[in-house]
């Protein structure tokens, strides 16, 4: 399923936007704790910034698995894909289950910042797409 150049050059295209991503979401994070601290507190602002970077490290996290199952093994990216959804669900309910039984007060701003880096990573990703020209095409070989 490799080797030569077009198949190295297809499979930049699939991580090509996480720089951007990743920057976004660091400007998202920094504006979001700045604002977090005026208005709540440094105690809310630590939170708001913990839920951004887990809403980030989860999306990255499953991009960069799915993008290396699409190059070495395609028929598993469902199955990972539903893996690492469940996985990552569990481990965030696990979480917050954790902050809450710790009587932390930035809980509600951990779960703040958890929606607003979702809502950025996704805005952002809607943005980078609609704004590319050079947009991935998908290329279907049927079976031999």
């Amino acid at each position: 399923m490799g080797g030569s150049d077009g198949d190295a050059e297809d499979a930049r295209w699939r991580l090509r936007h996480l720089p951007v991503l990743l920057g976004g979401s660091a400007a998202t994070a920094a504006v979001a704790v700045l604002v977090t601290a005026a208005v709540a507190g440094w105690t809310a602002a630590w939170g708001t910034g913990v839920g951004v970077a887990v809403a980030v490290a989860s999306f990255a996290s499953t991009t960069a698995v799915l993008a290396w199952l699409d190059r070495v093994a395609r028929p598993l990216i469902l199955p990972f894909g539903l893996a690492l959804y469940v996985t990552k669900f569990t481990a965030l309910g696990v979480l917050m289950f954790a902050v809450a039984r710790s009587g932390w007060a930035g809980l509600p701003a951990l779960a703040i910042g958890i929606v607003i880096g979702a809502l950025a990573w996704v805005g952002m990703h809607i943005a980078w797409l609609h704004t590319r020209r050079g947009r991935p095409r998908l290329h279907y070989t049927p079976p031999a």
